[in-house]
């Protein structure tokens, strides 16, 4: 059974959590402990206030309880987040963080979610926020202001991406747990793993010219908004949003959501979702665990037979070829 937790009940149980009275690490003074409430599991959150403006949680949950948190909408600063483990859905207004997915958001105003946490996982998590005017304070240069117009929002809807994880982030996430100093060295060391590990969620953002320079007549927000967008796709894809749903979810028309993606992906959304559907599916066969109309139900094909006309103009073989190993020509 769900147990459903408004922004409200949340707090009441995280003021009657009780202090964990076993830790394998030891707090500086500054450093504040919260417990996971007694009803949802057990573990510890530790925040600290790295620099003015900059804090950092670092999350251990063991859960025995489904439950799910229900978010207003609310003034959001900019946020990274990794998981190291366990996996965080966020219905149909993010997709689920950790499985390779991180989070990194800008400020501005954050649309109502509801996260859910499933019992009998570990969840640990490190989670920075930083106030804008600290991220301005970093960055410098034409990319950097191209950068900040994109992630830095007043009272607009914040713009969010999701990172793939990359071994050098799993790194310095595991680093910021098992820092090696204490007082003010390992501040100064925590300050830099932040920082490193921003950076590297940040990178493949930078990169992405179609994001800092648009095409003609495409704004950075608007271009960020497509990915988001795309991003809901893959993490729907047996029962992905309708076209006009999808658009109202990442806050454009439909009419700049198709375009967007024939600019920015050279396909139409129906295209994309198509073409990642048959993806996943191809590895599912060949991974010989499931039936063809398994697979096709999996990836959201009531149809077999539409589900391999498909399968064949994407790939040239049909899908119980792929199941024996045989690869297109």
């Amino acid at each position: 059974m769900m147990l459903t937790l408004n922004q409200a009940n949340w707090e009441e149980l995280r003021q009657q959590a009780p202090q964990p009275c076993r830790l394998d690490v030891v707090l500086d003074d500054d450093e504040k402990l919260i417990g996971v409430p007694e009803l949802l599991g057990r573990g510890y959150c530790r925040h600290l206030e790295l620099y003015p403006g900059i804090w950092l949680s670092l999350s251990n949950w063991g859960l025995h309880q489904n439950w799910s948190l229900h978010v207003p909408v609310h003034e959001h600063l900019v946020q990274s987040l990794v998981m190291l483990s366990g996996t965080l859905p966020h219905g149909d207004v993010y997709p689920t963080l950790g499985d390779g997915r991180s989070y990194l958001s800008g400020s501005g105003i954050s649309p109502a979610y509801t996260a859910c946490y499933e019992r009998s996982q570990r969840l640990t998590m490190v989670n920075i926020h930083l106030l804008p005017e600290v991220l301005e304070r970093f960055c410098a240069g034409q990319a950097e202001t191209e950068l900040l117009k994109l992630l830095i929002k007043q009272n607009d809807w914040k713009v969010s991406f999701f990172p793939s994880v990359t071994a050098a982030m799993q790194r310095v996430a595991q680093q910021m747990w098992t820092a090696p100093y204490c007082g003010p060295t390992r501040r100064l060391y925590l300050q830099a793993k932040a920082l490193e590990l921003l950076a590297l969620q940040l990178q493949p953002i930078l990169a992405d010219q179609t994001l800092l320079q648009p095409p003609p007549g495409r704004k950075p927000d608007t271009i960020a908004r497509v990915y988001h967008a795309r991003e809901l796709l893959a993490s729907q894809l047996d029962n992905p949003p309708a076209l006009l749903e999808l658009a109202q979810q990442v806050g454009v028309s439909d009419r700049t959501l198709r375009r967007g993606f024939q600019d920015v992906f050279g396909t139409s959304v129906i295209g994309y979702l198509t073409q990642q559907r048959m993806e996943q599916a191809e590895q599912l066969l060949r991974e010989g665990n499931y039936t063809v109309a398994e697979v096709a139900n999996r990836v959201g094909y009531a149809h077999l037979g539409h589900f391999a006309a498909g399968f064949k103009r994407q790939f040239g073989i049909t899908p119980r070829q792929a199941m024996v190993g045989q690869r297109s020509g």
